[in-house]
């Protein structure tokens, strides 16, 4: 047989295997994907169900399909103003470290200056260092400055918490564009400022998308500091404001799960529906 005679068979078994291959992938991402969905499917029906119910057959359907439980959850939990407690930390936290990192990202992907290795590597060390290994020094600090108990002494934190990674991934993102495109602009007499707001700001959105749906994630989700800083109830975010459907003795599954799946909802969406630009974020930089 000749090698062109073979090259039919030959292509046959490399497609045979890729579509193998493929289909073995596409197996386990499936199975992956139905293993974390669970909990949320699960959390979802079970905030259908009475505590009876649920601790009857926990994985059975709802006898009836009754969404004023949800009602009854937003009503008695106070979700309404939780959730805008923790809209306006969330919106605020999102809009500064998008201010912030963009800028330095700027800085540090075209310019040249004294302390910029010092100044990432203190960058470096927030996202290595524990919350714990600061908490201390930071409520003391708070303290001083009578912001405990404020919407202050959650945004300062969690943008302290969310800069060093929005500044590093939107860097990278800005170091992968051409450096053409800001040499014909200062050709131009482009000033620096113009040059960010111009064509640095455009080209980041996709960066910015994701800095801003991880900023958001983190901020809605956090659960430690909104426990220890914020006492007063008209203040609480949601992760706090849950722990009203546990008492000391007593918990009411049925309304926690539905007070769960009204809070994660909205989340699940948002990413969900801004996936595109997040993948793009992420790898954009991966290649010049």
């Amino acid at each position: 047989m000749t090698k062109t005679q073979g090259a039919p068979k030959n292509y046959a078994a490399l497609k045979w295997k890729t579509n193998v291959a493929r289909g073995l992938v596409t197996a386990s991402l499936t199975v992956m994907a139905l293993v974390y969905a669970f909990p949320l499917v699960w959390m979802a029906v079970s905030g259908l169900k009475t505590n009876q119910q649920i601790f009857r057959d926990p994985f059975a359907l709802p006898e009836t399909w009754d969404f004023s439980i949800w009602l009854e959850a937003w009503q008695v939990g106070n979700i309404g103003q939780y959730a805008l407690n923790s809209a306006i930390t969330t919106s605020a936290t999102v809009v500064v470290i998008l201010l912030c990192a963009s800028g330095a990202a700027f800085a540090f992907s075209r310019f040249d200056f004294k302390g910029k290795a010092i100044l990432m590597g203190v960058l470096s060390l927030g996202l290595l260092l524990p919350l714990q290994s600061y908490f201390i020094a930071q409520s003391a600090m708070f303290n001083a400055l009578y912001i405990t108990n404020t919407r202050f002494a959650l945004i300062i934190p969690y943008i302290a918490m969310g800069l060093p990674l929005a500044t590093y991934l939107l860097t990278v993102y800005l170091r992968a564009l051409p450096d053409e495109l800001f040499e014909a602009a200062r050709m131009e007499g482009a000033s620096d400022f113009t040059m960010y707001r111009l064509i640095a700001m455009p080209l980041l959105k996709p960066g910015i998308a994701t800095v801003a749906i991880f900023s958001a994630l983190n901020a809605w989700n956090e659960f430690l500091l909104a426990l220890l800083y914020v006492q007063d109830d008209a203040l609480k975010t949601i992760p706090t404001g849950l722990l009203a459907f546990s008492s000391r003795y007593v918990t009411d599954y049925g309304l926690l799960f539905a007070a769960l799946t009204i809070v994660t909802v909205p989340m699940i969406v948002i990413y969900v529906a801004f996936n595109k630009q997040i993948v793009e974020g992420i790898t954009a930089g991966s290649v010049k």
